[in-house]
């Protein structure tokens, strides 16, 4: 089983009712240090899709059962580097996704996505 970040507040990192799993929004958390480590987009990109990843696994799916994602961003103005991170991670067919642009996001955070995936039986 693969190690997820702690939850920073009253609420569980994902909840999977069948074959139905949706997670709370993953912060680019180092999952030894529960903290955000990484600087850049790019990188925080990476992390939170590997959090995001680790779940996935941890329930037996991958990224093909993944329907949607949705990424909150402190800046649009770095989309590009969303998308680079987001290449380098996911292949086709890519997930539905919608970006969000919000003031502000726990921890300095510059990213959170969170995902809904339909797999095998839950």
């Amino acid at each position: 089983m693969k190690k997820l970040p702690e939850a920073i507040g009253p609420y569980s990192a994902y909840r999977r009712q069948g074959r139905l799993l949706v997670t709370s929004g993953q912060l680019p958390l180092d999952p030894e240090t529960n903290r955000i480590e990484a600087e850049s987009v790019h990188d925080q990109v990476l992390q939170s899709l590997a959090n995001i990843e680790a779940i996935l696994s941890n329930e037996g799916l991958g990224w093909s059962d993944v329907l949607k994602l949705t990424v909150y961003m402190d800046d649009l103005s770095a989309f590009s580097e969303v998308n680079e991170a987001f290449g380098k991670v996911l292949g086709e067919p890519f997930p539905a996704r919608t970006a969000i642009e919000i003031s502000a996001l726990p921890m300095g955070s510059h990213i959170e996505i969170e995902a809904i995936a339909l797999g095998g039986q839950g």
